[in-house]
């Protein structure tokens, strides 16, 4: 127990006033052009058994291996926030190993060595409670870590449905991802008999954790695998589907339509002339290349309402997407340029 004045000056430390400078926390995970995962917050995918979340994972995994894009994934971590942790505790060492080839091909890094930013750890022979230590440990002891996967949060507690060994495990996430400015993303299964995540530690995961990825089997065809938002404190993003190849590997399903859902709104392409376009676009990058998705769509943002054209955060997130899929604007290792060359 704390004495009086111990206890004063901790809730003194724990005090915010409107007038505070507080810095955003950085934005390190996209998809389909939305925030999905900041530093300080963790993100989960949950889905049914075979559902494919683990391959889903490792298109994350790939996309942060080298701050680049994989399937709708973009990863923009700091240069002092770029080695992964990874901790499996269902797999076998073969399928470990298996996960970590499967996000080198997507990465495109080669298989016979090992990446120095990854440090990838088996623990399905342990205990729950010596699990958790472990990652404690490794977390509190590792510099320069920007992402931590958790591929099976579920064992990590010894009963999914008591209520305390919940919340503390959730306030564990939160007080690694708060302590070390990290961000983590975790794997949950769903109920076998509906959409609901598992358990008591399910429930507390939708409540606190800054994004809820869906992983599910597509109802019209079994070879396809459905990715949306359940929980997102962003905005939200287009679903994306995905197959897997002849080669093992996912990959965007381009020609799947998703049943029962309405046509997602994207920028209209006529809404603007190309030299419209160019005009607010030579304003934007009138300083040279941006490094950020957030930065870019800032000033973006600015240079379209400065030349009449004010868009909201929504619409700008659409606007950026519409750029780059007409290679009008280019994204490279983070970092966007205005290419004056593009073809309407």
């Amino acid at each position: 127990m704390m004495d009086a004045k111990e206890l004063n000056k901790l809730w003194q430390s724990y005090q915010l006033r409107v007038t505070d400078e507080i810095a955003k926390s950085p934005e390190v995970l996209f998809c389909n052009g939305s925030v999905i995962g900041t530093l300080g917050n963790f993100s989960a995918s949950t889905g049914k058994a075979k559902s494919k979340k683990t391959f889903n994972v490792s298109a994350i995994l790939a996309a942060a291996l080298t701050n680049g894009e994989v399937l709708r994934y973009i990863a923009e971590f700091p240069d002092d926030k770029r080695t992964i942790l990874y901790f499996d505790t269902e797999q076998s060492p073969h399928h470990c190993q298996r996960i970590m080839q499967r996000a080198l091909q997507l990465a495109r890094l080669p298989l016979d060595s090992h990446p120095e930013n990854l440090i990838f750890a088996q623990l399905r022979a342990i205990t729950p409670d010596l699990r958790l230590e472990l990652i404690d440990n490794a977390i509190a002891n590792t510099p320069n870590i920007g992402l931590v996967i958790i591929d099976g949060i579920r064992d990590l507690m010894f009963d999914i449905n008591n209520a305390i060994e919940s919340s503390r495990l959730i306030g564990k996430l939160m007080e690694w991802t708060d302590k070390y400015q990290i961000h983590i993303h975790t794997v949950l299964h769903l109920n076998k008999s509906d959409d609901n995540v598992r358990g008591h530690v399910g429930t507390e995961l939708n409540n606190k954790a800054e994004t809820v990825l869906q992983v599910c089997k597509s109802t019209t065809d079994s070879e396809v695998t459905e990715v949306s938002a359940s929980c997102i404190r962003s905005m939200d993003f287009p679903p994306f589907a995905f197959i897997v190849n002849e080669a093992g590997l996912p990959e965007i399903a381009t020609e799947y339509t998703f049943a029962g859902k309405s046509k997602v709104q994207t920028f209209s392409y006529s809404e603007l002339s190309p030299e419209q376009h160019r005009q607010a676009l030579e304003m934007a990058f009138a300083n040279g290349a941006i490094k950020g998705c957030q930065n870019c769509e800032d000033s973006i943002k600015r240079a379209y309402a400065a030349c009449g054209f004010p868009y909201g955060d929504g619409k700008v997130t659409k606007l950026k997407s519409f750029l780059m899929n007409k290679r009008m604007v280019i994204r490279e290792n983070g970092t966007y340029s205005y290419n004056p060359d593009f073809y309407y």
